[in-house]
């Protein structure tokens, strides 16, 4: 009999461990980005929404803005104009998850979004807490805009596919060739696609 009993409760404890460590844990899928032509294709945007529990279009127009570019969703995949790095594509994500999906009372993912008026709120269904959904300042102001002619000195911060240096300036991201992570440089902005600029190292 005793046994017995030590063995129920034996899994008793079990499954509340296990349900515990589950609920802490919340893991949107690795982003599967690659370059075709022109255009840069995420392809198991699918996988994301449906983990993300958001409408697949709310995510798009987020992604589309963050990126500044055109794009479109092509069965389970997301195709944006130009080519972005996973590094990019992975940090807007991750942007969108901690804005849009994670609740900042308890940090678990159990939320939906609710339109209040004008305003969207985020609501938590496993703690009740609630709050606006801030969205990001458009760090556009005009001391922060980079046009074409612009000189500047960047800090080159890692290597994109094709082995150009990337940096980082506002909502900007620089592509350096010929330069490596680490290096501070002087670069003279030759074209700029909405959030990217292509430059020259001086």
């Amino acid at each position: 009999m005793t046994d017995q009993y030590e063995s129920l409760l034996k899994q008793a404890y079990s499954n509340i461990t296990e349900k515990s460590g589950d609920e802490g844990r919340f893991s949107v899928p690795e982003a599967k980005v690659y370059i075709e032509g022109k255009t840069t294709v995420l392809e198991n945007f699918s996988d994301i929404v449906s983990t993300l529990r958001r409408e697949q279009d709310h995510i798009m127009k987020y992604f589309l803005g963050e990126l500044g570019t055109a794009g479109k969703i092509d069965g389970n995949r997301a195709i944006f104009n130009g080519k972005f790095d996973k590094t990019q594509i992975e940090g807007m994500i991750d942007k969108y998850t901690e804005d849009y999906v994670i609740c900042s009372e308890c940090g678990k993912p159990d939320t939906r979004l609710v339109k209040d008026g004008r305003i969207t709120t985020l609501r938590c269904d496993a703690c009740g807490g609630h709050r606006p959904v801030r969205k990001r300042k458009a760090k556009a102001s005009t001391a922060n805009q980079i046009e074409e002619g612009t000189e500047m000195n960047v800090e080159i911060q890692f290597l994109s596919k094709r082995g150009d240096g990337v940096a980082k300036v506002g909502k900007y991201t620089l592509y350096v060739a010929g330069t490596k992570p680490g290096q501070n440089v002087k670069v003279k902005i030759t074209r700029v696609a909405g959030s990217i600029a292509f430059t020259q190292k001086m």
